[in-house]
């Protein structure tokens, strides 16, 4: 991934690749930072809060696009640029799991599952296989002069467990 050239919200998001919430009551800072940034901060107190919604909005912004309102409520993703009829590199992709949602962006697929890069799988930003049966939006940027050409689907073997909640 890192050897691809976009699209920018895919390349903000590979920059945080890797940024662990802080167990316990203590938080890590950079994400209650990203919280600020976004203009969250009065109802984005803990990293203990699900923060998938607030990694994906920090991203959309960076990369200078408008993120959805009330952004922390994954489903509310399903919303985001346009639909997309079938996914692609850097496309939003929004999943139904227990208990809410889970939002997060393509990097490719296999026959069953989708490779999602996003904020709070495992309480880090990492890459995760969520099955295609449970997402209920692809979504893509609204891009303001052309689609980046790399934009594509993204094949890729099948490998690893599948996540079961993200939370």
């Amino acid at each position: 991934m890192a050897a691809e050239a976009g699209p920018r919200v895919l390349v903000e998001a590979l920059s945080l690749y890797g940024t662990r919430e802080t167990a316990g009551a203590a938080n890590n800072p950079a994400i209650l930072a990203w919280a600020r940034e976004v203009g969250l901060q009065a109802s984005y107190t803990a990293d203990s809060v699900p923060w998938c919604g607030l990694f994906v909005a920090l991203v959309v912004k960076r990369a200078g696009f408008e993120p959805v309102a009330a952004p922390l409520w994954a489903r509310n993703w399903a919303t985001f640029g346009t639909a997309a009829p079938k996914a692609s590199l850097g496309d939003v992709l929004v999943f139904v799991r227990d208990g809410g949602g889970h939002v997060g962006l393509y990097v490719g697929e296999d026959a069953s599952s989708f490779f999602v890069l996003g904020g709070n799988q495992g309480d880090q930003v990492s890459i995760v296989r969520i099955a295609k049966s449970r997402c209920i939006a692809v979504r893509r940027c609204p891009w303001k002069l052309a689609q980046p050409a790399n934009v594509r689907p993204v094949r890729l073997a099948a490998g690893g467990a599948l996540s079961q909640n993200e939370a």
